[in-house]
C-alpha cells in the first residue's frame, strides 16, 4: 500500500516497509534453522507483496491508545499477516487458484499435501509468535483463530446457496474478515497498556473495518482490479455468495430472479454483462457501497474516545483508502 495511495504521510510507507523487512528476517531466520523447503515456499507467499492492511493497523491501534515502542507489539502484528497468509494457502487449494498476487500458488508448484502442511507451518509459527504475550492475549488469537475455522465452514456449506441470507453472509464475515481486524486492534490496545474493557472501542473499529473491506472486496470482485491479485468475477465462479448477488436475488422477482439464479448457478465469462446488468437492475451495487460508508463511519466515530494523533489521522486516512478502493 503505497503512501499516496492512502494520501497519509511518508511514515505510513516507512511502517509498511518495516513490516515487510520484519517478515523478511522472520524467513530468512527460519531458512537458517533448517525449515528449507517450507519456509522457501512460504516465504514465496508472504513475501509477494500486498497492503499489509492489518498489520499497519494493528501498529496503528498500538499508538492511538498510547504505545511508544514499536518493538512491543510488532511480533503480534506479524501475527496477522502470518495467519492471513496461512488461510490464503488452503483458501487458494480450496478454491483451485493456480496464481495468487501474480505468483504461482504452493499446490501449483510442489502439490496438495505439501501446500496443507505449508500453510499449517504459517499458522503455528504466526501462533507462536502470538504465544509470548499474556494469557488474556493468547487466549483472543486463539478464539479468533477459532473463529476463522468456523466461518470457512459456513461459507463452504453456502456455497451456490440461493437461499444465504444477509445474516448468514454478516456473520462469515465477522467470522473470517472483519474478526481478526477487532481482535488484533484490541489486542494493541492492551499491549500499549489498556485493559481488555478498556480497548473495545478499537474492537469495535476493527469490526466495522473489517465488514467495510469485506464489503468493497466484493465489489471489486465484480468491478474488476488489478489489486485483487485474482481475475475478475472469481468470487462467483467459485460460488461465494457475496452481498451484492444475495441482496439481488432478495429483490429480483419473476424471470429476473429466475435468470439471475441460472447465471449464478452456470457461471462464465459470457453472462458477466447480464449478470452486471442484473444487479444494476436491483442497485445491489449501491446497495453495498452504501454499507460500506456506514461500517466505516461507525467504525470512526468509535475512534472519538481516543485523543488526537497523529496515528489517528493516519488511521483516518486508511479508512478512507478503503472507501476509495471501490471508487
Amino acid at each position: 500500500m503505497a503512501s499516496v495511495e492512502l494520501g497519509a504521510s511518508d511514515r505510513l510507507e516507512s511502517m509498511r516497509i518495516l513490516v515487510n523487512a520484519e517478515l523478511e528476517a522472520l524467513i530468512e531466520n527460519e531458512k537458517k534453522n533448517g525449515a528449507g523447503q517450507v519456509a522457501e515456499l512460504c516465504g514465496s507467499v508472504i513475501l509477494a507483496g500486498g497492503k499489509r492492511l492489518r498489520p499497519l493497523v494493528i501498529l496503528l491501534a498500538y499508538e492511538i491508545a498510547g504505545g511508544t515502542n514499536f518493538e512491543d507489539v510488532m511480533p503480534f502484528a506479524l501475527v496477522s499477516e502470518m495467519i492471513h497468509t496461512a488461510t490464503l494457502v488452503h483458501d487458494d487449494i480450496n478454491d483451485e487458484a493456480s496464481h495468487r498476487r501474480g505468483v504461482e500458488t504452493i499446490h501449483s508448484k510442489v502439490g496438495i499435501p505439501k501446500a496443507v502442511i505449508a500453510g499449517d507451518w504459517l499458522f503455528s509459527k504466526g501462533f507462536g509468535l502470538g504465544g509470548q504475550y499474556n494469557e488474556e492475549i493468547v487466549r483472543i488469537l486463539a478464539q479468533y483463530c477459532a473463529d476463522i475455522a468456523v466461518s470457512e465452514f459456513d461459507q463452504l456449506d453456502h456455497v451456490l446457496d440461493l437461499t444465504t441470507s444477509p445474516e448468514d453472509y454478516l456473520s462469515i464475515v465477522r467470522g473470517k474478515t472483519a474478526g481478526p481486524f477487532a481482535a488484533g486492534c484490541q489486542v494493541a490496545g492492551m499491549i500499549a497498556g489498556l485493559s481488555k474493557e478498556q480497548a473495545l472501542p478499537l474492537r469495535r473499529f476493527g469490526m466495522d473495518f473489517g465488514i467495510a473491506f469485506q464489503l468493497v472486496d466484493d465489489l471489486l470482485d465484480l468491478r474488476g482490479d488489478e489489486r485483487m491479485g485474482k481475475p475478475r468475477g472469481a468470487d462467483v465462479f467459485e460460488g461465494k455468495m457475496t452481498l451484492p448477488l444475495i441482496h439481488a436475488l432478495t429483490l429480483s422477482h419473476g424471470e429476473k430472479r429466475q435468470r439471475l439464479a441460472q447465471i449464478i448457478e452456470n457461471f462464465t465469462d459470457d453472462c458477466f454483462d447480464e449478470l452486471m446488468a442484473l444487479l444494476n437492475h436491483s442497485d445491489s451495487l449501491h446497495y453495498a457501497e452504501i454499507l460500506v460508508r456506514t461500517h466505516l463511519e461507525r467504525a470512526i466515530d468509535e475512534l472519538e474516545t481516543f485523543s488526537e494523533s497523529d496515528a489517528k489521522d493516519m488511521m483516518l486516512s486508511v479508512a478512507d483508502y478503503v472507501k476509495r478502493r471501490n471508487m
